[in-house]
């Protein structure tokens, strides 16, 4: 009979059924996240094999420091790129992207200052945007571009590498947050995009720009009673407002908005990552990518003073946590690509670097590691 053709099957033909309908919508999943979405960012220097452990464990991109004060210490002075030369030629063998964030300046470009309540420290009294500054920057962007973008001087001089020319640039980092320029303002940074988009495009037309990563909610940014911001620092949101209601045209002159959204728990990631894409929405750039280029907890002892501090398996599991919801949400959000911080542990740098890590001082896994491939879909 005809409807013998159609009878439902039985459970025991069913559950291979089942298994099999669930491992390709797994991997359907996986395949429709964007290329490079699991990156890393290294607090020191890997080395060849660090590099390939990472990319057989699925990191897709690493975020390196491009520091323009280490490249070229001296006014008139030759860019040093031995450390870029090293992490794109370690990277290429590893099959994994490089994306650079250029930031810092020598102080013969622009003078340091204090921190205002920063406890001592120093940073760029201002961004380089004028004066031997500008010039400076400018000649660094294109100088970088022309020697790993496509055609690129690096490549020419390296033909045995498997060539992976770098394509999307990251400019400065948490620009709105004190310790990284003593004095943030959008106006500023403003001016700092439209100078970069000259000098990257100019050697690369098909580049893309990427603003630097904003530390999402900086403490004492924004009135609690009012909502308007206050003080130094800015609240990612309110500094992305600012920068498109002072610099006409600027949406023309960037591919991405990055956020650093460092949150006690993965619970709280929505609210931050929903309140910018707000403010893109209300500067009728909906249609702007997102990239989180940092996003982590500690894996050091919990204690009241420091509430990313989760432990090894509780790092763990805010990794899982938070990696789930950006899978998901991956769509509606734009997300683009997703930064670890960090590969690896590195005492004494900031409050929670020192446990960050996905491995330890000496590389050896973590709980967190383990959890990290398993999205990447790579092997520990």
């Amino acid at each position: 009979m005809a409807t013998e053709r159609f009878r439902k099957p039985k459970a025991r033909a069913l559950a291979p059924l089942l298994v099999l309908l669930a491992a390709l919508a797994f991997a359907a999943s996986a395949e429709a996240l964007p290329a490079k979405f699991w990156g890393v960012v290294p607090q020191s220097t890997l080395d060849a094999e660090q590099f390939q452990r990472l990319g057989q464990g699925g990191v897709e991109s690493i975020r390196v420091s491009f520091d323009w004060g280490e490249l070229q210490p001296q006014r008139g002075g030759p860019v040093d790129w031995g450390g870029p030369d090293a992490a794109v030629e370690r990277a290429a063998l590893a099959h994994i992207d490089i994306l650079p964030v250029v930031n810092g300046a020598p102080l013969w470009a622009v003078p340091s200052a204090r921190v205002p309540a920063g406890g001592g420290a120093k940073a760029p009294a201002h961004l380089p945007v004028s004066g031997a500054g500008a010039a400076g920057w400018k000649s660094l962007l294109a100088q970088a571009v022309e020697r790993y973008g496509p055609q690129g001087g690096f490549w020419a001089a390296h033909p045995s590498l498997p060539e992976r020319p770098i394509r999307a640039w990251q400019i400065w980092n948490e620009q709105n947050f004190r310790f990284f320029v003593a004095h943030p303002n959008p106006v500023e940074y403003g001016k700092l995009i439209n100078l970069s988009y000259g000098a990257i495009k100019s050697a690369d037309p098909a580049a893309q720009i990427v603003l630097g990563g904003m530390f999402a909610r900086p403490r004492g940014a924004r009135n609690p009673r009012t909502g308007k911001h206050t003080g130094a620092d800015w609240f990612a949101a309110d500094f992305l407002e600012a920068l498109y209601r002072h610099t006409p045209g600027v949406k023309r002159k960037f591919n991405a908005v990055a956020l650093h959204p460092y949150t006690y728990f993965s619970s709280e990631l929505s609210g931050e990552i929903e309140e910018i894409r707000r403010k893109l929405r209300s500067a009728h750039d909906g249609g702007k990518s997102l990239w989180i280029t940092e996003l982590g907890w500690s894996s050091e002892r919990p204690s009241a003073g420091d509430r990313f501090a989760k432990g090894e398996a509780g790092q763990a599991k805010e990794l899982r946590s938070a990696f789930s919801l950006l899978k998901r949400k991956q769509g509606p959000w734009r997300l683009q690509r997703v930064y670890w911080f960090a590969a690896d542990d590195r005492r004494g740098s900031c409050n929670f670097c020192g446990g960050s890590g996905l491995f330890d001082e000496t590389f050896k896994p973590k709980k967190s590691w383990f959890a990290y491939v398993r999205f990447a879909g790579g092997t520990p």
